[in-house]
């Protein structure tokens, strides 16, 4: 009875701190009223209490230290919004970056990456999208089992995204709008599940890190049996 009534206050709490437990391998995601503007401000509104997820080990499953990454999801019924906070030692970045135009094999240097699919049948099928420090992007329509970056390249999501770079702490935020369109025809709605993955790369060789939510236990990230599920709640 006491634990019963301890769980209940524990939930309590937990809505009206406007927070969501997440079980292992589940993000949640909670609704947005509408679409907005990007922003890279975890106390902005619309970020405050959003659901969190946390990551700080490789692929190997062992913790890399000082690199402890923050993610946060909304969404609407036209889009998933997804905010990176990732500290770093030293950045690692593409000379001379271009915003403008997709930027192949983005995940050389410093990145902020998601994986997700909407087929719980072909899981070998999903999207991926790609953010780094300076804004340069990259979006890609995986076949996991013949993997072809410049075929893959092809493929445009139309997803928006914004960075911005805390010198000071030595923290990176990246924020993206991925258009529900570019994962799946079905409505967005309660209770509807993605399959994701979520993965930084950080630092320069010999000191260079790869970081996941859903450890792999390969040197790949693409490895869709390890993903978790993103689950959209109120």
């Amino acid at each position: 009875m006491i634990k019963a009534a301890m769980r209940s206050l524990i939930s309590l709490l937990a809505l009206t701190l406007g927070l969501q437990a997440q079980e292992a391998g589940v993000f949640h995601a909670s609704r947005l009223k509408h679409d907005q503007a990007l922003n890279t401000d975890p106390h902005s509104k619309m970020w405050k209490g959003a659901p969190a997820i946390f990551f700080e080990r490789g692929p190997d499953n062992k913790v890399v230290p000082g690199h402890r990454t923050e993610v946060q999801a909304r969404w609407t019924t036209e889009a998933l919004y997804f905010l990176f906070k990732c500290p770093y030692e030293a950045l690692y970045s593409k000379p001379s970056p271009d915003t403008v135009g997709e930027t192949n094999k983005l995940w050389d240097w410093d990145v902020a990456e998601i994986f997700i699919g909407a087929d719980f049948e072909q899981i070998y099928r999903y999207r991926e999208f790609e953010v780094s420090p300076h804004n340069e992007w990259i979006d890609l329509d995986i076949d996991s089992r013949k993997l072809d970056a410049d075929e893959q390249l092809k493929w445009n999501s139309e997803f928006t995204h914004a960075t911005r770079i805390d010198e000071a702490n030595k923290v990176w935020y990246a924020a993206m709008r991925i258009p529900l369109k570019s994962i799946t025809g079905k409505p967005a709605a309660k209770n509807t599940e993605f399959r994701v993955n979520l993965f930084r790369m950080q630092g320069a060789p010999p000191n260079r890190y790869a970081l996941c939510w859903r450890p792999s236990g390969k040197e790949t990230f693409h490895v869709p049996e390890a993903f978790g599920r993103l689950v959209l709640v109120e």
